[in-house]
């Protein structure tokens, strides 16, 4: 007899568009037992209990398809497949990973084996989430506790090493929202941005504008500052120094107080401002040295430290840093006075995610300096309203990019030119940023590649910035999508000579062409793989070769099943044959029906603009034709076939043969392909009649002329001929 259990068959994640959806997903089999037999309404107490633990859960909509639908289908009555879909969504939710998309079919009626899929942005914490999500569903069931506090803190910690960070994450969410393809190239932050020879490199806030030669310039404070007052930015004056009792002439003479630094430093650290005393220049000195190779003593300036991001020589965020105190009540330490004025802010945190740190004195020298030069350590109990500095300028997150004055602006522009970057976070210390350089004491102290953007995105007050968006309109211009014209085939029948054929009209009209096909993988007439390069793997290669202007990618349903689609969307999608569906028996695909939705997901990501080009021949593939968002052309070797009659009388595009010959229509229009000779006779010689029309239709919806369509047909054996030959 089946127990109440949850057991996955199968688990596979499906790395680009498939069955479900546009997106990558986690696809399970279950099988749920003798749940089959009881929904969430006949379990005492569970529906209850899974709310208690999950009160987020009234917020997804389900088919209701508005909040507290799935709250209410719990009430009702619904499979316990479909509640462990939403268990997970809202685990990777609670853990940080913003998810929305799923789905549960039962792939036969009483069978208790059903498919789930649900979205996730990464593979690994989308199975844990799944794993976790069956272990808090059974303990609601079965009435007994669970840690879900521990759970959503290894969901957590997951998505914070594995998942892109949020400065990388948010150029890649606007780049999603121009429909700017992206694929992530390591387990870090190097993103790539489009397709093929459109691409474009992120690695966070560095681009592959960005000059090696300009990093190395702002690492360097001391070349970076002789190089801004060259050109007339305002910098502080100041030099390097090679000790401590160096440190202290060099501040007698610029002038006190001054500011040490390392050299090479970043994020601040080793920094140490305002300082009179000798006893503190030698100090900071041996500090700023801990955390560079060489250390730099400069003027102080007065004022409030901003962090100005500058992309494509445009400033587009402004930060300001606020000192953090704390005020004595005559009992407490500093660092209870910490912990219970400063640290308790909701804003403050350990992570990327919050835009303060929290403040830990061990681990801070800096805030131990100051702390000793107002005459306290950290266990010292201040008078009661006794105000203490702690931190000067804390964290600079605070947005004021809207007062910012355009002599200001272009200063700190001019600044990011003179070094070289194409990103830059500049530092500008001044009283007010609202005013002009002249009457107030401001100077650029910093220019830094790489910088970050969580201030940007999450500042402690003020209004968020689209730094992502402005990054992103800095790589591509307002056309530019970042795609190459993309062509797959999809069915069984012809589909590789299909795809061959058209990767070679598509090189002879002078494009670098990427094949990927069950002969292997192809770069124009050099094959660089002999493995079935029918898969996802052998699509990403292509989509990440820098030299492909186009790309011709085989498919079978098997492949859609197993991995999804390589790429997003797609300018062309070729389908040629519903049929033997058989074969896919693994996948509960049992019938035509069945395979007709395996095969739309081809149609299901043409681009607007873009074509689909299907057998007029086979009316399960006719049926495909209104789902392309795009517009369609029908291939037959008749063109009497219902499909391309019904199509031509409504203006449509059709390829077909009359006596021997191919033709062109749009609409009553038509047009033979002279260059071309008469169709090879069923069965005579390797090249198919009907594979040639869709090719034809390919190659029409690409804008290739009719001569050079006709030519590259008749030449196509010839060149097959010789790349045996260079084969071997």
């Amino acid at each position: 007899m089946k127990k109440k259990d949850i057991t996955f068959l199968r688990v596979t994640h499906l790395r680009g568009p498939n069955i479900w959806t546009y997106r990558p997903v986690i696809e399970a089999w279950l099988d749920i037992g003798a749940f089959e037999q009881s929904p969430s309404n006949t379990l005492p107490g569970f529906v209850e209990r899974l709310v208690a633990w999950l009160p987020g859960l009234a917020v997804h909509r389900c088919g209701v398809g508005e909040p507290g639908g799935f709250i209410q289908r719990l009430n009702e009555g619904t499979w316990i497949g479909h509640v462990l879909e939403h268990v997970v969504l809202e685990l990777q939710n609670l853990a940080g990973m913003r998810t929305g998309f799923g789905k549960t079919r039962q792939t036969a009626e009483g069978s208790g084996i059903y498919k789930m899929a649900f979205r996730t942005r990464n593979e690994q914490v989308g199975r844990a989430a799944l794993e976790a999500g069956r272990e808090l569903v059974m303990a609601a069931v079965e009435d007994r506790s669970y840690d879900l506090a521990a759970t959503i803190e290894r969901l957590t910690d997951m998505v914070d090493s594995l998942c892109l960070g949020p400065s990388t994450a948010c150029i890649v969410d606007a780049a999603t929202d121009r429909r700017i393809p992206s694929i992530r190239l390591n387990e870090g932050n190097l993103v790539q941005l489009g397709y093929g020879a459109r691409q474009r490199r992120i690695w966070t806030a560095e681009t592959d504008r960005t000059s090696a030669i300009a990093e190395s310039i702002s690492s360097d404070k001391d070349l970076t500052k002789s190089l801004l007052a060259s050109c007339g930015v305002p910098v502080p004056q100041g030099r390097i120094v090679d000790s401590a009792e160096d440190a202290w002439e060099a501040a007698e003479d610029v002038g006190l107080p001054v500011v040490v630094k390392p050299v090479d430093g970043n994020h601040g650290r080793g920094v140490s401002l305002d300082l009179s005393r000798r006893e503190d220049v030698e100090a900071a000195y041996a500090l700023a040295l801990e955390h560079g190779s060489e250390v730099i003593v400069e003027r102080f300036i007065r004022g409030n430290e901003h962090r100005l991001l500058v992309v494509g020589n445009k400033v587009v965020a402004v930060a300001r840093g606020e000192e953090a105190w704390i005020t004595g009540d005559g009992k407490s330490t500093i660092l209870e006075l910490i912990d219970a004025q400063l640290n308790t802010d909701p804003r403050r945190g350990l992570t990327e995610e919050f835009p303060l740190n929290k403040i830990i004195v061990a681990d801070d020298a800096a805030i131990q300096l100051d702390l000793s030069r107002q005459g306290f350590t950290p266990d010292s109990v201040p008078d009661d309203g006794k105000r203490v500095l702690i931190q000067r300028n804390g964290n600079v997150a605070f947005d004021c990019t809207d007062e910012l004055h355009p002599e200001l602006a272009e200063v700190v522009a001019l600044a990011a030119r003179v070094v070289g970057l194409d990103i830059a976070g500049v530092d500008l210390v001044a009283e007010d940023i609202s005013r002009p350089l002249i009457g107030q004491d401001a100077a650029v102290v910093e220019v830094n590649a790489g910088p970050g953007l969580l201030m940007h995105l999450k500042p402690a007050q003020g209004e968020p910035r689209p730094v992502g968006a402005a990054i992103v309109d800095h790589l591509f211009s307002t056309s530019d999508s970042g795609r190459v014209p993309l062509i797959g085939v999809t069915g069984r029948q012809g589909t590789t000579q299909i795809a061959r054929l058209i990767a070679w009209l598509v090189r002879l009209s002078g494009r670098h062409v990427g094949l990927a096909c069950s002969e292997g993988l192809f770069l124009d007439r050099r094959q660089v793989d002999r493995r079935n390069g029918v898969n996802f793997e052998s699509g990403q290669r292509l989509l990440m070769n820098r030299n492909v202007d186009a790309a011709v990618f085989e498919h079978s349903g098997e492949a859609i099943l197993r991995e999804g689609l390589p790429y997003d969307r797609c300018t062309i999608g070729v389908v040629t044959d519903v049929s033997d569906h058989e074969s896919l028996g693994e996948f509960y695909i049992d019938d035509a029906d069945k395979l007709v939705n395996v095969l739309r997901t081809q149609i299901d990501v043409i681009l607007p603009d873009g074509f689909a080009v299907l057998n007029a021949a086979d009316a399960k593939v006719a049926e495909l034709a209104p789902l392309c968002d795009g517009a369609v052309i029908f291939y037959g070797l008749s063109e009497t076939l219902p499909a391309i009659v019904a199509h031509r009388a409504a203006g449509g595009r059709a390829v077909f043969a009359r006596d021997g010959r191919v033709f062109l229509a749009t609409g009553a229009e038509e047009e033979r392909l002279d260059e071309l000779a008469m169709l090879p006779a069923a069965g005579a010689g390797t090249l198919q009649a009907e594979n040639i029309l869709a090719a034809v239709g390919a190659a029409w919806a690409l804008e290739m002329s009719p001569d050079l369509i006709g030519a590259g047909i008749e030449t196509f054996e010839a060149e097959q001929t010789a790349a045996r030959a260079r084969a071997h």
